[in-house]
């Protein structure tokens, strides 16, 4: 209990994963005695939750058995804005809100872009083999490409594709860019200052999908593989996006040229892989988005909930999924 009598609003991290959401967010509020946030072992949660009243998932799914036993969550949210492992469904029966954390706001999408862009230019400088010329004392091999002249394909033009849009114009590339829904931006405005060749597809059809992606170099957060031979293929989006079969036949036939992903099938990945042996593969540990200056936003934004939530507070900076 609280010196004013009022019970402790308890905040519960759960995941074995993404350390850092956890402990900013204890950071941010250490000053506020009466917010308890507790990172629990995985396997205790199910029985443990009941005693939460705000739940923030990293990597668990919370499926409508372990919804059921929240028997005192008022909120159930993201650390970001992906929310395919809560069953919002249950949740919503159950009486608990669901609510992600905008991208655009906390920096997690200007994030999300810097790192797309990363792994273009490790997939297209070759960044494995370069470690290994320096590993063998090697100078001037190989040969890499650049980022200019080349056309790249967003495909999911939301926050992180206007942003990831921005910073590419300076590199002197074509952008490609195609979103189905368009219910907050305007893509021709968005894209009025690009080049005469910046195109926006605003209906997203899969047919038109199609087309763009046979005429790119570089497609990014893509879920079709009929990219131009030799063409990349980043995933900064979702891992299930691809199909692990089609991405392997595509390095193995050399139909892809590259492929780089942040996200994956799995998670973790199994380091052994066989998809690891090809040398135009760049994993990166699910970490587009972990930046200091985006997890210390996302921390503010949890912690300011968690403390609207106990004066009774409308809740703000957050976008409710039901």
């Amino acid at each position: 209990m609280c010196d004013n009598g009022k019970a402790n609003t308890h905040v519960l991290f759960c995941g074995p994963h993404f350390p850092a959401s956890h402990n900013y967010t204890k950071e941010y509020l250490h000053n506020y005695l009466f917010i308890q946030v507790d990172h629990l072992p995985f396997e205790s949660i199910p029985d443990l939750i009941g005693n939460y009243d705000i739940c923030v998932v990293n990597s668990m799914r919370l499926n409508s058995d372990v919804i059921a036993r929240a028997s005192r969550m008022k909120l159930i949210m993201q650390y970001g804005v992906g929310l395919e492992g809560v069953d919002i469904t249950a949740a919503t029966n159950h009486g608990i809100k669901v609510a992600r954390i905008p991208g655009k706001v906390t920096g997690n999408a200007a994030s999300c872009a810097e790192m797309a862009i990363y792994i273009m230019l490790g997939l297209l400088r070759k960044q494995d083999e370069m470690q290994c010329s320096v590993r063998l004392k090697k100078l001037g091999d190989p040969v890499g490409d650049t980022l200019f002249g080349k056309t790249v394909f967003i495909l999911g033009y939301g926050n992180i594709g206007i942003e990831l849009a921005k910073r590419l114009r300076p590199f002197g590339v074509k952008i490609l860019a195609t979103k189905r829904n368009w219910a907050s931006n305007d893509p021709k405005a968005t894209l009025e200052n690009g080049t005469h060749e910046d195109s926006v597809d605003e209906k997203g059809s899969h047919e038109d999908i199609y087309e763009f992606a046979k005429k790119s170099d570089i497609v990014v957060c893509c879920l079709t593989m009929n990219s131009q031979t030799g063409g990349l293929l980043v995933n900064i989006a979702r891992g299930g996006l691809l199909d692990y079969k089609a991405v392997y036949e595509g390095l193995e036939s050399g139909h892809l040229g590259g492929v780089g992903m942040d996200v994956a099938w799995m998670e973790p990945f199994d380091p052994n892989d066989p998809i690891l042996k090809f040398p135009n593969v760049l994993l990166t540990p699910h970490v587009a988005g972990v930046t200091e200056s985006s997890y210390r936003s996302m921390a503010k934004v949890v912690g300011d909930v968690a403390l609207q939530l106990h004066s009774g507070k409308p809740l703000t900076g957050i976008e409710y999924a039901n």
